[in-house]
């Protein structure tokens, strides 16, 4: 379903209030507490920001701008609960908040208070027209009064570019009180028109033509619609349909649930398009009506995770169940977490954990591979790359980044047979790969062997990717190992103008320029490079000191390296 634009639709005019409020309340509002809340805001930090905001408040209890900023830093949180206090305050206070409007209605549905949900909403409260619409629907079927709730799914139908919306939520209604062939023809586009169903759409489809007896129907939609995509609960509920069982409809089992899908879909459709702050508070909101609403919880995950807050992303990764069919990709969500919060023992050892738990996936090993090679385990990163090739079927072209990887390693531990072997298995399965065809042909290189083929590699790999500067830089060093230094000026001047920060790159158009004799020129850029250098690379660093002070011939000399070729500039 095409979810993007009718949620845009709905959200527009949702939450710009929220910056609206905050230009008009600033100037009004203290410093201290409020200033720190601020900072933290801007760097998502829901934690010190809730901290914050509720000092401030404690100085200045009925500001507009501190109450909806707490409100937002307790939903980024998680903390609905608490949210719902302070909405109440601002709201009692004779404040207009959106925000804080969907928080009590949130609430309500939450505590099936379903009767009051609808006495806010006849009361004025307006969340836009779309989740207006549809918590109004849902709200009806709470309250056991579904022809009235049909009457308001078949309301939004009829506002423009809310359509399919309307549809899908009436199927999900009608599959939820048992009308499977009411929601099974909505589903198949013969009711309302055809829908363009989300993953969720599917395995709600595929669920209603279980309980219709159409386990077959039910398995050639999900290949249909995924193919051979992994994703281990489509893969689960496959395997129960093959098997003959009847599938549960578990998408929508209550009011509350069709809301959370609600405010899923809405997070989903924004994504990428709203700033994540507000996005979450769509999935947050879903979280809270249905706490095991495993997609939304992972959406959280990856919005905390977009926003650099990785131990609140890893709480709600630690929140799927072992026993669901997801809890494999949440670990993998939780590990690359706790990688990017510079914890990377603890993510190998859930890697680790997680291999032992699924030896048959071949995933989990190569990323645990990826994440020991990071660490420079080089050997043990081998042995997962090896579980994981023993794991592969028959042969295909995605397979080539797992023999590729391997190849590295094997390289760095100077196996360089093994790498050369890995390396080439990678081109059998996809032929002319820039990063193969780059590395390969710059091991080479280094080794001192196959100039010819080594240059012809990289300069295949330059023709696909003119603009990566690690491989403009191969061809360069290419020129320069062969002793054509002219030819290699121009192609690592390019190197550094795309990569201008580069230690390496930098150095290298230093010795290219000492090459062809521009030594005060080649000085520069060493320099330069020296200034980049960063605490790993010290060897280099010394390196490079050295040459600043006795020249790139004096140390190839000292290093037993062949001379340069005369060349015939100078400076």
């Amino acid at each position: 379903m095409r979810f993007r634009r009718l949620a845009l639709i709905a959200s527009a005019s949702a939450l710009a209030l929220s910056l609206a409020t905050a230009v008009r309340a600033e100037a009004e509002v203290a410093a201290g507490p409020y200033l720190a809340a601020r900072v933290a805001s801007a760097h998502s930090d829901y934690r010190e920001a809730a901290t914050y905001y509720t000092q401030a408040l404690a100085r200045d209890p009925s500001n507009a701008l501190l109450l909806e900023s707490a409100i937002l830093a307790q939903l980024g949180l998680g903390e609905i609960q608490r949210a719902v206090p302070v909405a109440t305050a601002m709201l009692g206070s004779g404040r207009e908040s959106q925000v804080a409007d969907l928080v009590l209605l949130v609430d309500l549905a939450k505590r099936g208070e379903f009767d009051a949900a609808l006495e806010r909403l006849e009361a004025g409260t307006t969340v836009g027209p779309l989740v207006e619409g549809l918590f109004r629907a849902w709200a009806e079927l709470g309250r056991g009064q579904m022809s009235e709730a049909q009457t308001a799914f078949d309301e939004v139908t009829e506002v423009q570019g809310l359509e399919l919306f309307g549809a899908y939520h009436k199927a999900l209604a009608l599959a939820s009180v048992g009308d499977f062939e009411g929601a099974d023809a909505i589903l198949a586009g013969e009711a309302a028109g055809p829908l363009s169903l989300t993953r969720r759409g599917v395995i709600a489809h595929a669920e209603v033509l279980s309980q219709l007896e159409r386990n077959p129907a039910a398995i050639e939609l999900i290949d249909k619609a995924f193919g051979n995509e992994p994703d281990p609960t489509l893969e689960a509920m496959r395997a129960q349909l093959e098997a003959g069982e009847m599938l549960p409809f578990t998408v929508v089992t209550s009011p509350a649930d069709g809301m959370a899908e609600l405010f899923h879909s809405l997070a989903g459709a924004l994504s990428g398009e709203a700033t994540d702050v507000f996005t979450l508070v769509y999935a947050r909101l879903g979280e809270y009506l249905r706490p095991d609403h495993v997609d939304a919880i992972l959406l959280v995950a990856a919005l905390l995770e977009s926003q650099d807050q990785y131990d609140l992303a890893t709480v709600s990764y630690n929140r799927i169940p072992r026993d669901d069919p997801a809890y494999p990709v949440a670990e993998l969500g939780r590990a690359e977490a706790l990688i990017a919060a510079d914890r990377m023992d603890a993510a190998i050892e859930a890697l680790q954990q997680l291999a032992k738990s699924y030896p048959d996936q071949e995933v989990i090993s190569a990323t645990l591979g990826d994440v020991l090679r990071r660490a420079e385990r080089y050997e043990e990163a081998i042995g997962a790359y090896d579980a994981a090739i023993a794991l592969f079927g028959e042969e295909s072209a995605g397979q080539w980044p797992v023999y590729y990887a391997r190849g590295i390693c094997h390289e760095r531990q100077n196996r360089h047979d093994s790498a050369e072997a890995d390396m080439r298995k990678a081109l059998e399965l996809q032929p002319d790969q820039p990063q193969v065809l780059n590395y390969l042909g710059y091991s080479f290189l280094e080794q001192g062997r196959n100039f010819d083929e080594a240059l012809a590699m990289i300069e295949s790999a330059v023709a696909a990717r003119p603009e990566d500067g690690y491989i403009v830089d191969s061809l360069a060093w290419a020129y320069y190992r062969l002793g054509r230094y002219a030819e290699a000026v121009a192609p690592m001047e390019r190197a550094v103008e795309l990569m201008p920060v580069d230690a390496v790159v930098n150095d290298h158009l230093g010795d290219v320029y000492w090459s062809v004799g521009r030594k005060r020129e080649a000085e520069f850029q060493w320099s330069r490079a020296l200034s980049f250098a960063d605490d790993s690379s010290e060897a280099d660093a010394d390196r490079i000191r050295r040459k600043l002070e006795i020249g790139l011939d004096a140390v190839l000399a000292a290093e037993g390296a062949a001379p340069l070729a005369v060349s015939q500039n100078a400076d």
